[in-house]
């Protein structure tokens, strides 16, 4: 590695790998060989594969589809929803909860924001482990269980890395909310004890979002916060196509009438 503390041998090495992928990156254009079979690949937006301990962002349009695959059985994906156009409208973990009587998200939950309107659905999920308790993992816990929490450490924090994917969107750290953790789930037991539902799981189970406003999309994939484990994490794959929006007949919109009203909510937006 000493010839490339020469400008021209370094240029002419960054060069030659050109073309080079490795498992996690987003692959441009993004090409996916397990779209659903009614998903045209034209209207193929985002295929990326997050790396253990890593991040990813994205906007992305109303009616889009979003899938997250647990490729190993031991991701961890921290979640943060903001309405694109006004980003201080963000997902309520308190509300999704309270307004739908529901603690344990699950396929025909909805995500609402701090303003009452349907933010996106879980349109299908076949991991069924989500945690809306717990929140991200931060510095202070990483520092505890693992000797070093930090952002650029060997044990990155999920807030820390909630934060990177915020900014690049001109958010800063008031913005990261609590979030919603999807593949590691906890339990409360009638005693009020929290009981974590860490794994490994079975490779492979996925959930499927769909926005139902124009978003930004956050997502950290690291440790759940109450994982007492050592540091195990693993890869996290998104993928994002165009898709319709919710029509009036939706089942998850008329599933309950809190839900109607969150997509009335939604529409109410969209009409100004």
């Amino acid at each position: 590695m000493s010839a490339l503390a020469d400008p021209n041998a370094a240029r002419d090495h960054a060069r030659a790998m050109a073309g080079t992928v490795v498992e996690a990156m987003p692959l441009l254009p993004p090409r996916a060989d397990d779209l659903p079979h009614d998903v045209s690949p034209d209207d193929l937006l985002w295929e990326e594969t997050i790396a253990a301990g890593g991040y990813a962002s994205r906007r992305i349009a109303r009616g889009t589809r979003l899938r997250l695959i647990d490729l190993r059985g031991d991701a961890c994906a921290s979640l943060l929803l903001f309405n694109a156009d006004m980003p201080a409208e963000r997902l309520n973990i308190a509300d999704t909860v309270k307004v739908q009587w529901n603690a344990y998200p699950a396929a025909g939950s909805v995500l609402l924001s701090d303003m009452g309107r349907a933010l996106a659905s879980i349109e299908a999920d076949d991991a069924g482990t989500h945690d809306a308790f717990c929140g991200a993992s931060n510095r202070a816990s990483n520092d505890r269980r693992y000797g070093d929490g930090r952002n650029s450490g060997d044990h990155p924090n999920a807030r820390d890395r909630l934060l990177l994917g915020a900014a690049k969107h001109g958010l800063g750290r008031r913005d990261v909310h609590p979030c919603l953790n999807l593949f590691k789930g906890v339990r409360i037991a009638a005693d009020g004890a929290v009981e974590p539902q860490i794994g490994p799981f079975t490779p492979g189970r996925a959930v499927v979002l769909r926005a139902e406003m124009d978003l930004i999309v956050v997502l950290a994939n690291c440790p759940h916060v109450l994982d007492d484990r050592d540091w195990s994490v693993t890869p996290l794959r998104a993928t994002a196509w165009r898709g319709p929006i919710a029509g009036t007949d939706d089942p998850i919109r008329n599933a309950t009438p809190e839900r109607q009203r969150a997509f009335l909510n939604t529409e109410d937006l969209y009409r100004r």
